[in-house]
């Protein structure tokens, strides 16, 4: 078990991990929903149901459609091979995971909406942890990098202007999407990798993977 846990404290390891884990997840809800379990209404995430509070974890693993769960599960990847090349520290991986729950949390700043599923929030909360992140490490070519990532997400969320609505028709998606929780998922992902990187002020000075 030791051995496990100097393993995941090794840079990109638990990002990958925790990257995967969410992958996974999707995978077993969808697997489950096409045997025909009954596997959506309890995972999902209610505003009626506020006392239920693990669908702010579980709302992440449910999908629509196909399509849908094929978007995040790309997404994953990208943003699980992005932390391995970039070596992202344990205390990154940390951030992105407490930002999960907080994403879902936040929607209730929201008037909508009442239901909402999937891992496009929390992989909106990734990319802002390892802006953040980046941002933060000395080198000009990462911090770069990380600016051109926090810069680009916040482009996506005005151009997506939530404050018209939290979830929104679009020509693209056979679904109403919840822009909000892009939205809340940005500022949970940069709070949190922010309030962290206060509290252990430590310089990362880990180099690229080759």
């Amino acid at each position: 078990m030791a051995r496990g846990l100097r393993r995941l404290s090794q840079p990109g390891v638990a990002w990958v991990a925790l990257a995967s884990a969410a992958a996974l997840g999707s995978l077993l809800v969808a697997v489950a929903s096409w045997a025909g379990a009954p596997a959506h209404e309890p995972l999902v995430w209610w505003r009626s149901a506020p006392q239920q509070i693990w669908r702010c974890w579980s709302a992440a693993f449910v999908h629509g459609t196909l399509g849908h769960l094929g978007a995040n599960l790309a997404g994953c990847a990208l943003l699980g091979l992005l932390g391995w090349q970039a070596r992202l520290s344990l205390s990154a991986t940390v951030a992105w995971a407490a930002a999960w729950p907080l994403t879902h949390a936040l929607l209730w700043l929201a008037a909508q909406p009442e239901r909402y599923l999937g891992l496009s929030g929390v992989l909106h909360a990734g990319v802002a942890v390892t802006a953040v992140m980046l941002l933060w490490r000395p080198g000009g070519r990462w911090r770069g990098l990380g600016a051109a990532l926090g810069l680009g997400l916040a482009a996506k969320i005005l151009l997506e202007s939530p404050w018209h609505g939290a979830v929104q028709v679009r020509p693209d998606w056979p679904f109403p999407v919840a822009v909000g929780a892009h939205a809340t998922g940005a500022i949970a992902g940069a709070l949190c990798a922010i309030l962290l990187q206060l509290a252990r002020p430590r310089t990362d000075t880990v180099s690229p993977r080759r």
